[in-house]
């Protein structure tokens, strides 16, 4: 195992310990306020935890080396993972939903107290913290499992704020209804992040062509060494976890020596790679027509 993907175990890791202690200290303090948000965002962490095991997972098993039954690499275990995540959000938002409306049609006791906006208050700090630290290595390691959890996290810190600063003003009006309607703005929160996620990981499981500014570098690149002896063109290009697949054909005149000819394709690898991280490049090298 390389240390990056260690780097991206631990993040997932730390993830992991975190939820675990939000679930504790928010379902202690939802069950003695008799809280419906609060006990919404405890179910909230508990997607976040299954996401961050979900993660560490998927991290470990794309980093497995390409083989017979998997030639292009195990890579989009991760872009799997990443949808699994976005629907375990879908289902925590819509937990939070019947609860609340079953809150709006049943009120029950309800009692606010400083424990819950404490509780609030420290879990966005947690999740604030942490969600920073993987979107950091996710981008830096460019882990698509990786920013999905952060993104659990980043919604985690937007409800538990939301949360937080509902409490505070039932404390101040005392109008307890606001208890369910603020945990059905936080699920609606978390669709519209949830459908953001889906679709980003989504997509490359498609083999949805690498995004329009990474393809303008490899155009811009094919463009300058066009000339009338090399010609490129059939440009196709796609995605798998971190690694970009890029293949184009390069159509050289018949009067070219092979070794040049050859000598031109590691060139322009090599400034595709320069450019473009975890490239693999195939050029099809053809004569052109007479």
């Amino acid at each position: 195992m390389g240390p990056n993907n260690k780097r991206k175990i631990q993040a997932a890791r730390l993830s992991i310990a975190s939820n675990t202690l939000l679930i504790i200290i928010k379902t202690l303090a939802g069950i003695a306020s008799g809280s419906v948000s609060i006990l919404s965002e405890a179910a909230h962490s508990g997607a976040d935890l299954l996401a961050a095991v979900i993660a560490a997972a998927s991290v470990k098993i794309s980093a497995k080396p390409a083989d017979k039954n998997h030639p292009y690499g195990h890579g989009k275990v991760e872009n799997v993972s990443g949808v699994i995540e976005g629907l375990l959000i879908f289902g925590a938002a819509a937990f939070i939903i019947v609860e609340s409306v079953e809150k709006l049609l049943y009120p029950g006791p309800f009692e606010v107290t400083a424990l819950p906006v404490i509780v609030m208050v420290v879990s966005a700090a947690v999740n604030y913290l942490v969600s920073g630290y993987l979107y950091k290595v996710a981008k830096e390691e460019d882990s698509i499992a990786l920013e999905a959890d952060a993104l659990h996290l980043k919604t985690d810190v937007y409800t538990s704020t939301g949360v937080g600063l509902g409490l505070i003003l039932i404390s101040l009006t005392g109008v307890k209804i606001l208890d369910p309607i603020i945990a059905i703005a936080v699920a609606l929160l978390i669709v519209k992040e949830a459908w953001n996620l889906c679709s980003s990981a989504f997509n490359p499981l498609l083999d949805s062509s690498l995004p329009e500014d990474e393809e303008a570098v490899i155009l811009n690149i094919l463009e300058e060494h066009g000339s009338g002896d090399f010609q490129f063109c059939h440009l196709r290009t796609r995605k798998s976890g971190p690694n970009r697949f890029i293949d184009f054909h390069a159509k050289v005149k018949p009067n070219i020596p092979v070794s040049k000819a050859d000598e031109m394709s590691k060139h322009l690898q090599q400034e595709i790679e320069q450019l473009v991280p975890n490239a693999h490049i195939h050029i099809n090298i053809e004569a052109q027509d007479k």
